[in-house]
């Protein structure tokens, strides 16, 4: 059974304040694992993943922590099983359309990154709709990765920046890092701090490939349906035992 989410709804005393990151960003693996162990079938794992993911959010609100992104689906994921892919399409829908109002109630601001365009003509609306009726809040940003891949996001960033140099807009020069990052998906978002991968594995996954590069990684054998606060605090805990040097001595 999925361990019971501990309660830490204030910021546990050891943990600094002033040393929190800003920005969290996480790989939700193990559902189909978690699911398997229990004798369930996936789409059971996928079910609760979300209920962690609902509670990841809040115990980041109530902790201070300003952005959360998360892989959702990525582009390689197409590549599962069909039945399972439409059951992950119709939870986006009835996930958002269920928790739309408490989103905007809890000042969440939620922004969808990746390739929209290829999604189900239903799943675009649903994701507009949550984008602006929370594009005024001033809480927490929730960022989902949807059909995203970091390779597939620097070959349009640089697709982008290729025409504007063909058109005479821009010379080959002036890019550099700040013009490419206005490019990407994540154009309005600083580099996440902290990027947390559950279920062991050890590997990005083709996500955020670009923002990542300083970013401070913990990985945990602890399957997604099992992260909990307890769990969140031991990432943030090795987090802040870290010196990030960004290339200096």
């Amino acid at each position: 059974m999925t361990a019971k989410p501990t309660v830490l709804h204030e910021l546990p005393a050891d943990l600094d304040r002033e040393k929190l990151p800003q920005h969290v960003a996480v790989i939700m693996d193990g559902n189909g694992r978690w699911a398997r162990n229990q004798g369930l079938p996936r789409i059971v794992g996928h079910q609760h993943g979300v209920d962690v993911l609902k509670d990841l959010l809040r115990c980041c609100r109530d902790w201070g922590i300003q952005a959360l992104t998360v892989y959702a689906f990525s582009t390689e994921n197409w590549k599962r099983p069909l039945s399972e892919v439409e059951f992950l399409m119709t939870l986006f829908e009835r996930v958002l359309r269920r928790e739309l109002d408490e989103m905007v109630a809890e000042d969440v601001r939620i922004q969808f990154v990746g390739n929209l365009q290829a999604l189900p003509r239903s799943l675009q609306e649903e994701i507009d709709r949550a984008m602006a009726a929370t594009r005024d809040n001033r809480g927490i940003r929730f960022n989902v990765a949807t059909n995203y891949g970091g390779r597939q996001e620097i070959l349009q960033a640089c697709r982008a920046l290729a025409r504007q140099v063909q058109h005479g807009q821009i010379q080959p020069e002036e890019i550099d890092e700040n013009l490419f990052s206005r490019h990407l998906y994540t154009s309005n978002l600083e580099d996440p701090d902290l990027f947390i991968r559950t279920s062991g594995e050890m590997r990005l996954s083709n996500f955020l490939l670009w923002q990542l590069a300083y970013t401070e990684i913990y990985v945990t054998d602890t399957l997604w349906p099992d992260f909990n606060r307890q769990e969140f605090y031991r990432a943030i805990y090795n987090y802040q035992q870290r010196h990030r040097r960004f290339g200096k001595v």
